[in-house]
């Protein structure tokens, strides 16, 4: 498996630069880091007193890397979980905080496993998460990234300013969509035509 460093590499990658869309509840945001995830970290990087879209430009690539290594890996614990389910989670820890953990523990409750659903990676999902991968070594993953799919779905059924995220507007699968389809085994992926099928009640 790629090492963490490799992982938040891709993710920043993945993410791309300053961004600052008036539909994303995030704001101002450069490579996947938002504005206000810097102002939780006091992150004042031209020390001005504020933290403001300034600072999010002064973000550097390197900087985001570290972040999401210290707070979006090594803080929820996702070293903790099975190693096949690390890099999907860490994806989606970026792009949803604590929901990405959620979505993790809904679908071990669906496995068979007695948990809380709190979004926090303690001793008990720890524990269901490896019974789980134990069950099921060869699904698991694709099972999270489907779920994860679901859920982004579900998203932008109850927010319309989202649904230009999940479906582009030629009617095919939107970053989210790809996104989650990045950890899911091909077979797996849904046909343009189930995408369309799926999404066609946004009109």
């Amino acid at each position: 498996m790629r090492n963490v460093r490799q992982l938040a590499e891709e993710i920043v990658a993945r993410e791309g630069g300053y961004v600052n869309d008036p539909d994303d509840p995030g704001g101002a945001t450069n490579f996947g880091i938002t504005i206000h995830t810097m102002r939780r970290l006091g992150l004042d990087l031209n020390g001005d007193g504020v933290i403001d879209t300034a600072d999010v430009r002064a973000l550097t690539r390197a900087q985001a890397v570290d972040i999401f290594i210290r707070h979006y890996f090594e803080g929820p614990r996702i070293a903790a979980l099975p190693e096949m389910l690390q890099p999907s989670v860490f994806d989606m820890y970026v792009n949803a905080g604590s929901n990405a953990v959620r979505i993790l523990q809904r679908l071990l409750v669906q496995m068979g496993q007695d948990i809380v659903v709190d979004g926090a990676i303690g001793p008990q999902t720890i524990r269901a998460a490896h019974a789980a991968a134990a069950a099921a070594p060869s699904h698991i993953a694709d099972a999270y990234g489907i779920a994860r799919r679901d859920y982004y779905y579900a998203l932008a059924d109850g927010r319309p300013a989202s649904r230009k995220y999940a479906r582009r507007r030629d009617g095919g699968k939107g970053g989210w969509i790809v996104r989650a389809e990045e950890f899911i085994a091909p077979r797996y992926h849904l046909t343009l035509a189930q995408h369309r099928e799926r999404t066609a009640a946004w009109g």
